[in-house]
């Protein structure tokens, strides 16, 4: 964790360390400055939305795309350092042909939008983007909600402006959390939804402003369009001064509002109940050893993991996660257990633990501190759990046969 908190010092030092040029409006005057946001995509990635600054410069004869948020499975313990919370990403620059083109194909709608911004503030821009995109000044600590392809935009467009964006946006609130766009965004895709459902913790879970709901590309597009800038002479104006769809695509739609999940979760939940309880009236019982030991093994090591991430990694939005109580470690202790003991007491004591911790993971939600959006996962886990220790209770004491 340390690690990552000194890159991303650094990367805040290293932004600081930029000194822009004097203003000279004559500098910035031929230069164009566009906006490009993607749409969602396919892949897992790609489903929160990607941009870009276009910066067309006729004298120099380019047209150089920046983006921010690259990265490769082949860095050097790619895996390992995401484990850890510790994701060093960079930015780069392409030619605006063969990027627009790499998006067009891949379906993905594209959206471009001129700013308006005066000759010096551009000049600034583009000197910026150069400087960041150099190798000893390109990598950063990445953050999926607070220090992300978008957010970087976000603010390299507030500080040519004299910072006037984020007061203003700050002061706009919203009716959305980060979970809220994270699950609107990824209920495509069921394993992927479920799995951030159950790793993300608290910290997503309050009210963001528009400012915060700036990390998804696909929102800080449409609050551009709204906002006014004050230029050095005081006129104001809208900072957008175009905006234009390049490319319609409806290949990967994206819900306005994430769907109400919970009667499904409830379903699922209420059926590995009712199978796990069954399995145990079997003639053997093996059936139900074999699926009870499953269930407690990944239960537990899922347990571990959301442990693990909430106290040795750098994902912070991983941290206070109710849903150790519906993951317990108690489970992995149970699949050790079952195989050999399952019509032992221990077996079923520890079952029973887990049921009940997961029981208290719903009761808490009546107390203040305890807000945390997984009524799905309890909805998932609970009858699971509950249908284990039943299992149990009925493997250990079947009921006697009067003839």
């Amino acid at each position: 964790m340390i690690g990552a908190a000194l890159l991303a010092l650094a990367a805040v030092a290293g932004a600081a360390r930029f000194q822009p040029a004097a203003s000279d409006s004559s500098a910035g005057a031929a230069l164009t400055i566009y906006l490009l946001t993607f749409d969602s995509g396919a892949a897992v990635w790609e489903r929160f939305g990607h941009n870009a600054l276009w910066v067309h410069d006729p004298v120099a004869g380019t047209d150089w795309a920046y983006d921010y948020g690259r990265f490769s499975f082949r860095e050097k313990n790619f895996f390992l350092r995401f484990a850890k919370g510790d994701l060093r990403y960079w930015m780069g620059r392409g030619h605006v042909r063969q990027y627009l083109a790499g998006y067009e194909e891949a379906g993905r709608s594209i959206w471009s939008q001129q700013l308006d911004l005066p000759p010096a503030a551009r000049a600034t821009l583009r000197d910026f983007l150069e400087w960041n995109v150099r190798e000893e000044n390109k990598f950063y600590h990445y953050d999926y909600y607070r220090d992300n392809c978008s957010t970087r935009i976000r603010d390299a467009i507030d500080r040519v402006i004299g910072g006037q964006l984020r007061p203003w946006a700050e002061a706009i609130g919203t009716s959305w959390t980060y979970r809220d766009h994270t699950r609107r965004l990824t209920q495509n895709n069921p394993l992927l939804y479920t799995g951030l459902l159950i790793g993300l913790g608290q910290p997503v879970d309050r009210r963001i402003n528009a400012w915060e709901e700036m990390f998804l590309p696909i929102t800080l597009r449409p609050r551009l369009d709204s906002f006014q800038v004050r230029d050095p002479d005081g006129r104001v104006h809208p900072i957008v001064k175009e905006a234009r769809r390049l490319v319609t695509s409806d290949r990967f739609p994206v819900p306005d509002r994430p769907a109400n999940w919970l009667p499904g979760f409830l379903a699922v939940g209420l059926a590995l109940g009712l199978l796990l309880g069954g399995l145990a009236r079997t003639r053997s019982g093996r059936g139900f050893v074999a699926g009870a030991t499953l269930f407690a093994l990944l239960i537990g090591i899922g347990g571990a993991v959301l442990a693990g991430l909430w106290a040795f990694t750098d994902h912070r939005f991983s941290d206070r996660n109710e849903n150790v109580l519906q993951l317990s470690l108690l489970s992995l202790a149970l699949a050790f257990v079952l195989p050999r003991a399952a019509r032992r007491r221990t077996a079923e004591r520890l079952a029973g633990a887990a049921a009940l911790t997961a029981a208290v993971g719903l009761t808490l939600k009546a107390l203040p501190g305890f807000g945390q959006a997984n009524y799905e996962v309890i909805a998932l886990l609970l009858p699971a759990h509950a249908g284990l220790w039943l299992g149990l209770r009925w493997l250990r004491r079947p009921p006697v046969t009067v003839v």
